[in-house]
């Protein structure tokens, strides 16, 4: 090979290594203008959607702190609280820490309407969901004019003062539907069952001072009233949050541990 053959082939060597050289470099640089680009956009992004598409964060809700319970004497001899009732119950629906119950049934065989009031379910108030006491207990001492309510079998029975389950699932079923970690509400027609129910859990151990008697649906004029009865006489009970007892699902105690 001659003398100026070896110089243009040492000159393509150079231009090779040159080539070589400057591919890393052009890489690097679209690798640094891409990762610009997508911070570029992403801040972009977050602005837009921070200030055009993000829905408002909701405020944590900060509950009020309630009244203890207070029975008021001129609300009858229901126990009807004082500051948590009837009139006022309105501002105290929809609370997180605590529970709304409507204690009829949904037509009682008692005669209400001499009192004034009303054996069918004829509307509740929002929120509120329907156990029927006569179904948990037995309801005696109504009024002569009212005559006698539902005296078929209930989860407790009451024996010298205290209450006595019937089935091994009835404290279950109470505690799922009286939760005692909440507050709880209690209402009816006229307050009579509300302030049953409230002296039925007392005894079995519930705190009073998270249980409320509210009074009765008859004398309510709020907001949130939900009406059951049709213009034509029947009614839309489909309405109703209830909870039916089903007692032939239910396990009996046997006679022997009842005593005990």
């Amino acid at each position: 090979m001659t003398k100026k053959k070896e110089e243009i082939v040492e000159q393509e060597i150079v231009k090779e290594e040159v080539k070589v050289e400057k591919k890393p470099k052009k890489v690097v640089i679209v690798l640094l203008i891409c990762l610009v680009s997508i911070l570029v956009l992403g801040v972009v992004g977050m602005v837009i959607y921070h200030n055009f598409i993000k829905p408002d964060t909701p405020k944590p809700v900060v509950l009020e702190p309630l009244p203890k319970p207070e029975v008021d004497p001129t609300r009858g001899d229901f126990g009807i609280d004082k500051n948590i009732n009837i009139d006022t119950i309105d501002k105290y629906l929809g609370r997180s820490d605590t529970v709304y119950r409507d204690m009829r049934m949904l037509d009682d065989p008692a005669d209400y309407e001499n009192l004034g009031g009303n054996s069918y379910l004829n509307g509740y108030i929002k929120g509120f969901e329907v156990i029927p006491l006569p179904y948990i207990i037995p309801v005696n001492g109504l009024p002569i004019e009212v005559g006698q309510t539902y005296d078929g079998i209930t989860l407790f029975y009451e024996q010298d003062g205290k209450y006595i389950a019937n089935y091994e699932e009835s404290m279950e079923l109470l505690e799922k539907y009286f939760p005692k970690d909440k507050n709880i509400f209690l209402m009816c027609g006229g307050g009579g069952y509300a302030g049953m129910t409230k002296s039925l859990l007392v005894s079995l151990g519930w705190d009073a001072d998270k249980i409320y008697n509210t009074g009765g649906y008859w004398f309510y004029n709020g907001e949130n009233n939900i009406k059951t009865k049709r213009e034509d006489g029947n009614y839309d009970f489909w309405k109703v949050v209830y909870h039916d007892i089903n007692f032939d699902t239910l396990t009996e105690v046997e006679e022997w541990k009842k005593d005990y």
